[in-house]
């Protein structure tokens, strides 16, 4: 079982500075433990690698807009700690004859240290920022930035070695217009020296241009739910879909709902190096990671304990916790169902435990709406709540479960989207899990210690709530009945109180 640690370190703030080949971005974080909550987000396209293939040297016009867009990002950290603060520089930097130049002035100009990564550090980092979203991923990372792709295997928590290629849009010949086959050759070339080491079936893949590619995908595909993080594609939809958009002109980009006007001209580069990818190293699965670099860097400044810990289930519990409210709660509720749920066929295979865990930590999320729309208010929270550590299929769960802890009504708002992303067996677990934690809330009047002196369980076809000796009146009420009964029919058991 997940509980809240009591040596949590308070929340705080960070900041990212990322100079790369393409933006130069300011990010600001608050950490709230293991959760990553991006709470102000600023870039410039300075497109300081756009120059580089033909002169060897950083855009001077992308200097100069990236020496203004750094003096307004060190007027905005004006006061902050420096241990708050991580600035690095990228491919674009690295790479050019006049990198080091750029640096000093950016120094001498802004105030503002710079750390340049080499390609081995912007591989590992783009590992931890894809760990840092979902611990669990496995097989390649590749993160596709202006002028690089960089690749790294996972290793669980510590990623192995990387490489970095030139093979990002300004690299391959962007803004031109793509020449496919001339290009197609390039990147071929280019990785066929790291296939037998990076083969892998799933894909992770970061950057902004190959997000763009997955919500150009969610329209063309009419997908409701329009959240890039840990959105999947197979193969075949995949390349079907980067072969469509390499043979777009950019006027032909400009008509298309969805997608970013600054791509218009490295997108189809994009698609052509992820169709590569793909064949090249066998990739079956597809993941979008919003998680990169910059997650990196911060998933590294945590202590030990605080990186082991599960961002879901640390983010549903800062995401309920309201002032004056327990935030022991979700705790005792976990304790409490989860040896009930524990006993049902799984439906989401090892990850239900930490699906339980979750739900029981967003008990209290709609304690301060009116409760006539509290539940629809809160299933759409969770729904498109920016928390790490989960895919689409556990977000709709998670939503389902949190509106049947407010409802007893069995269809959920967007009726069609969680019928689209959820099977009926997740749908009626949801439900189930939803309507236990409501049982469980109104129980013990939401008193944590009032739990222990209860229990829920399965014993062939029935339901049994009980109460510990001399603590059976809190069995007594009709809407204590009416909620265990609610829970029974959802679980298609008998309810027995005793």
């Amino acid at each position: 079982m997940w509980l809240r640690a009591d040596n949590r370190a308070e929340p705080r703030q960070a900041a990212v500075i990322d100079v790369g080949s393409n933006s130069v971005r300011l990010v600001i974080y608050r950490l709230d433990g293991r959760a990553i909550w991006t709470v102000y987000n600023e870039k410039a396209l300075a497109g300081l690698g756009r120059d580089l293939p033909a002169t060897g040297r950083l855009s001077p016009e992308g200097v100069d807009t990236a020496l203004v867009i750094l003096r307004r990002f060190r007027a905005l950290l004006d006061g902050w700690r420096a241990e708050d603060v991580m600035i690095v520089a990228t491919a674009a930097v690295r790479d050019a004859a006049d990198g080091p130049m750029f640096l000093r002035r950016v120094r001498e100009e802004t105030g503002l240290t710079v750390r340049l990564l080499s390609g081995e550090e912007e591989a590992r980092y783009a590992a931890l920022g894809v760990v840092a979203g979902q611990p669990d991923a496995a097989g390649v990372v590749g993160d596709l930035g202006g002028s690089s792709l960089e690749l790294i295997r996972l290793n669980g928590a510590a990623p192995g070695d990387g490489v970095t290629l030139p093979l990002g849009p300004f690299a391959l010949g962007a803004p031109r217009p793509l020449v496919i086959d001339r290009t197609r050759r390039v990147i071929e070339s280019a990785l066929a020296p790291h296939v037998q080491r990076f083969a892998a079936r799933e894909f992770h893949a970061v950057g902004g241009a190959w997000r763009n590619l997955a919500l150009l995908h969610m329209e063309l595909a009419g997908y409701p739910l329009r959240v890039a993080h840990q959105y999947e594609m197979g193969r075949a939809d995949a390349v079907d879909l980067a072969r469509f958009v390499e043979r777009q002109s950019k006027a032909s980009l400009q008509r298309i709902e969805g997608l970013s006007k600054r791509r218009f001209e490295t997108l189809p580069y994009a698609a052509l190096v992820l169709e590569e990818v793909i064949g090249a190293l066998k990739c079956e699965r597809i993941v979008i990671s919003a998680f990169g670099l910059r997650e990196g860097l911060l998933l590294e400044s945590m202590d030990s304990e605080t990186r082991r810990r599960d961002p879901l289930i640390e983010g549903c519990e800062v995401l309920t916790a309201v002032r004056g409210l327990s935030t022991d709660l979700g705790g005792a509720l976990e304790a409490w169902i989860a040896p009930t749920f524990e006993g049902l066929p799984p439906v989401f295979g090892d990850r239900e435990p930490v699906l339980v865990a979750a739900a029981c930590r967003l008990a209290d999320l709609g304690a301060r709406l009116h409760p006539d729309h509290r539940a629809d208010i809160a299933f759409e929270q969770v729904l498109r709540a920016p928390i790490a550590g989960m895919g689409h299929p556990e977000r709709a769960f998670l939503a389902s479960c949190v509106f049947s802890r407010h409802s007893a009504a069995s269809a959920t708002p967007e009726e069609a989207t969680i019928a689209r992303i959820l099977t009926p067996e997740r749908r009626q677990r949801a439900r189930a899990l939803g309507a236990a934690i409501r049982l469980g809330c109104d129980l013990s009047g939401r008193n944590p210690r009032l739990l222990e002196r209860s229990s829920l369980s399965i014993r062939g076809d029935r339901l049994l709530l009980t109460a510990a000796r001399g603590w059976e009146d809190m069995l007594l009420g009709e809407q204590t009945a009416k909620r265990a009964n609610t829970v029974a029919q959802a679980l298609r058991l008998k309810l027995e109180m005793a």
